[in-house]
């Protein structure tokens, strides 16, 4: 499996990272993981639609985050991710806590995947 990301993105990842220390290390896990099932598989993650594009768009919203502590996967953390089946790759969209922003940012999706 081949891993990208949006410049956007690693803004996002820069911003967070101030605040939640061991967020590198999280998401090594998160891409364990994804190698493996990088389809969406409720409770954990879902597939966004009514986008109108034929990109596959999953949003995590089960991340454990070692900064939170007992929290556990209930950490509030949120990842956008771009799925191409064919390619074997993952292009990382958007990370977010659920407190500072309600909903991903349809627009960023639109502007990279139409």
């Amino acid at each position: 499996m081949e891993f990208d990301q949006l410049p956007e993105y690693d803004k996002d990842l820069k911003k967070l990272l101030k605040k939640y220390r061991t967020l590198n290390d999280d998401l090594k896990v998160v891409k364990q993981v994804l190698e493996i099932f990088p389809d969406e598989r409720a409770p954990f993650s879902f597939r966004i639609d009514n986008l109108g594009i034929s990109t596959c768009i999953i949003k995590i919203k089960k991340i454990a985050c070692k900064s939170l502590k007992g929290r556990g996967h209930n950490s509030g953390l949120r990842l956008v991710y771009a799925y191409f089946r064919d390619e074997q790759k993952v292009v990382f969209i958007e990370l977010y806590h659920k407190n500072v922003k309600e909903n991903e940012d349809r627009q960023r999706i639109l502007k990279h995947f139409i």
